[in-house]
């Protein structure tokens, strides 16, 4: 549905405004107000309904959200602060200066308070930044008619309704129902009939990247989220772990590229900043490259020999740093998936040196061919072509396996050590790769042709 604000606004028939902006949903709302005026803006939340605002609020970037809450009065900050889920609004405050998180928290009523200084003591990147304490919890010995009955009186505010949890006396969750039992069962069956004893659960204190794996292999929309004793104190919804997954992909394709993670999307980083996240690794990778060069002097007295060896570095360079870049990004992105682990390494080194003598062959052989074909009209190559042809097809195979190698062990010795395995950028590998590489095609080169050209 179009809605012409600025008619609307010339006219300030605020009335049919609010009548029209009442049946758009949130997401269209918040882009909708998004790209108004900051006075426009703080005019339509007034008129919205309380609910609707809120949950509108909730789909603005956060910077909308910091500027916007500044605009308004304090009485209608606070209503909509209030009215916020607590997940998004501790994602709100967290990213906030101390300052002005102290003054937000102050807006909140004693109840919202407390849930939001709850959830803000947890770590960062934890799983207790992430959940809500809106949730249905019943006991064992309620009756499937008293079930549906609480859900009715109290789960208007509740995150989702498509698990029903189950706690003892003491709080403590021993297990989780899907709604659909409730509602397909005799109204006199107890809850204790429906449980099995069997559910997943995440810890308060467990990171985020936990939460996304075991979303991705239970197939839930919500993860009950319990404390150290077992005692359920929240969920996790999947759109808030979607949200964390796209960041943290973000983040390793960023350093894959090699360039230190933004914080921000790309058009709003300032250019300085931009200079500083990616002069970094452009410096690291250079004086890396420099390597190249002092290799290259070190066979200085073989290339003076055989200028021939020299066509061929670019050939040889590239195709052990492209084989490895690909081989590092299929391993960091196994490993993020959960797909291989640490104790995988000796497979996937079996694996990609198999892999590496395969694919090295099949360019080995183009350049064995490259050069056959073109001796045979040329000279081009000397009278020792066949031995070129040989060291060349040789390089390409050892190159590539070890570029393989290198690139599918970078991330696993990276993990080891506790660091982020993305940081085994494809460039890293193939800066590594091009010095080693040269050393190998060298080496191969004095023995192939050793008391012919060298």
């Amino acid at each position: 549905m179009l809605v012409n604000l600025d008619e609307i606004f010339r006219s300030r028939d605020f009335g049919a405004l609010r009548e029209t902006l009442a049946k758009l949903p949130p997401s269209d709302l918040a882009t909708m107000i998004g790209d108004s005026e900051s006075q426009e803006q703080v005019i339509l939340f007034r008129i919205l309904p309380r609910k609707l605002a809120a949950a509108t609020f909730e789909y603005l970037p956060l910077e909308k959200q910091h500027s916007l809450l500044s605009a308004m009065a304090q009485t209608e900050a606070a209503a909509i602060l209030n009215e916020m889920s607590p997940d998004d609004r501790t994602t709100l405050l967290e990213e906030l200066p101390g300052s002005v998180t102290k003054e937000l928290l102050q807006m909140l009523n004693p109840k919202e308070r407390a849930v939001a200084v709850s959830l803000l003591g947890y770590p960062e990147e934890s799983i207790g930044r992430l959940m809500t304490p809106d949730y249905i919890a019943v006991n064992t010995a309620w009756t499937v008619r008293y079930v549906l009955d609480h859900i009715r009186e109290q789960g208007h505010d509740s995150e989702t309704l498509s698990m029903i949890y189950v706690v003892n006396d003491e709080g403590v969750l021993i297990d989780d129902i899907r709604i659909r039992h409730f509602l397909l069962s005799p109204l006199d069956r107890s809850v204790a009939d429906l449980m099995d004893n069997r559910f997943v659960a995440l810890k308060a204190t467990d990171d985020q990247e936990t939460a996304i794996q075991v979303f991705r292999r239970e197939g839930r929309y919500a993860l009950p989220v319990i404390d150290s004793g077992g005692v359920l104190i929240g969920i996790v919804t999947i759109d808030d772990v979607l949200q964390v997954a796209d960041l943290e992909a973000t983040e390793d394709i960023q350093k894959i590229g090699g360039v230190e993670a933004l914080d921000q999307p790309y058009m709003r980083v300032a250019l300085f900043q931009m200079i500083r996240k990616r002069a970094g690794w452009l410096v690291i990778l250079f004086l890396g490259e420099m390597l190249t060069a002092t290799a290259m002097g070190y066979f200085e007295h073989e290339i003076q020999r055989a200028v021939v060896l020299a066509l061929f570095i670019p050939l040889i360079i590239s195709s052990g740093g492209n084989s490895g870049s690909q081989a590092s990004t299929l391993v960091i992105r196994a490993l993020a998936l959960g797909e291989v682990t640490l104790s995988d390494w000796w497979r996937v080194m079996r694996r990609e040196v198999i892999l590496g003598l395969a694919l090295g062959a099949i360019l080995g052989s183009i350049g064995f061919l490259r050069i056959t074909a073109w001796s045979g009209f040329s000279n081009i190559y000397g009278p020792h072509w066949l031995l070129v042809a040989v060291t060349v097809g040789s390089g390409l195979i050892g190159v590539v396996v070890w570029g393989t190698l290198a690139g599918s062990m970078l991330p696993f010795l990276l993990r080891r050590l506790g660091f982020d395995p993305a940081a085994s950028s494809a460039p890293f590998v193939a800066t590594l790769v091009d010095v080693t590489g040269l050393i190998i095609y060298f080496s191969l080169a004095a023995v192939i042709l050793h008391g012919s050209l060298l």
